[in-house]
């Protein structure tokens, strides 16, 4: 991984890479990186945009597999529609939140959505892979939709805090996951401050759109820090407000081998999973006959 930490004192702080998904299409990874791999669950965190997205552009990404794990999409702006081997149609849009377990399985693509095929707008937003525990791992493939007006919010002063996934400030998302998991949506009016208390086991604060004040130090825009085990962290904005995501939950029950789109804590399981994917056995999408190739396996030899 080429992921910088920025010296710092304080947490590890990472202000990630950037990776080209093809077509033009650049994402700043910040996980796995090789100062830090997970963060409770969460081995994978890409952040997009904000891309504008045109009608000649080739941003659509191709029918793909994954097992192992569950992705989590959310959007700050624009939409994408997800499709997948089970048979899911979903258009994703602002502020709600996707969770597709892979499991021993599953093929998706992202897509344009139709409505959208002559329009010019901007695609925002993040993508992360929680490792699904070792018991669950080869669970069977399922895609859950909250829409955005299901999300529990609270509000403080200039602070509003959206709980995507697990529990805070007195609200519980309705997102249901395998391990105790962490995804908060913060924003902060100008010179606004919020208390943000030990939440979880392992957690990190990553700066959206602008940098902000974490305790007694600053923070850079896009940068993911690592926040200190079992105390609370004050976060406070500049004049210029601020937008960041919180992320965490339990610690890793065990190594975690990811290959490609596929993630396990067997390699020979990995190694079984491309096998499938060369051999076009793990499903296709209904309509689609598209798919991306396996790469060279340089992990598998």
């Amino acid at each position: 991984m080429s992921a910088d930490a920025i010296p710092a004192q304080g947490p590890l702080r990472l202000s990630g890479h950037f990776k080209d998904l093809g077509g033009g299409f650049t994402v700043r990874r910040l996980l796995p990186a090789l100062q830090r791999r997970s963060v409770g669950p969460f081995v994978f965190f890409d952040h997009f945009g904000p891309a504008t997205v045109a009608p000649a552009s080739a941003y659509d990404v191709r029918p793909h597999p994954h097992i192992g794990l569950a992705t989590v999409t959310y959007l700050f702006e624009g939409a994408i529609l997800h499709r997948d081997s089970l048979g899911s149609l979903q258009q994703i849009e602002p502020g709600a939140i996707n969770w597709m377990t892979a499991g021993r399985g599953i093929v998706h693509s992202e897509r344009r959505p139709p409505a959208l095929a002559h329009s010019t707008y901007v695609n925002h937003g993040i993508q992360l892979w929680a490792a699904l525990p070792q018991a669950h791992e080869e669970a069977a493939p399922h895609f859950a939709h909250t829409p955005a007006d299901q999300i529990p919010a609270y509000q403080h002063g200039g602070a509003a805090v959206r709980v995507l996934i697990g529990a805070a400030f007195g609200c519980q998302s309705p997102v249901a996951t395998f391990a105790p998991t962490l995804l908060l949506d913060v924003q902060l009016q100008p010179g606004s401050a919020l208390d943000l208390p030990a939440l979880a086991d392992e957690m990190a604060l990553y700066t959206v759109s602008e940098g902000l004040w974490l305790d007694a130090g600053a923070l850079p825009a896009q940068t993911l820090a690592l926040l200190e085990p079992g105390r609370s962290t004050s976060v406070r904005a500049g004049k210029a407000g601020a937008r960041c995501v919180v992320i965490g939950g339990a610690a890793l029950d065990g190594p975690r081998h990811i290959w490609w789109n596929f993630v396990s804590s067997r390699k020979e399981r990995i190694v079984q999973a491309a096998d499938d994917w060369d051999r076009d056995a793990m499903g296709h999408i209904p309509g689609e006959s598209e798919r991306i190739p396996l790469p060279p396996r340089r992990f598998l030899g």
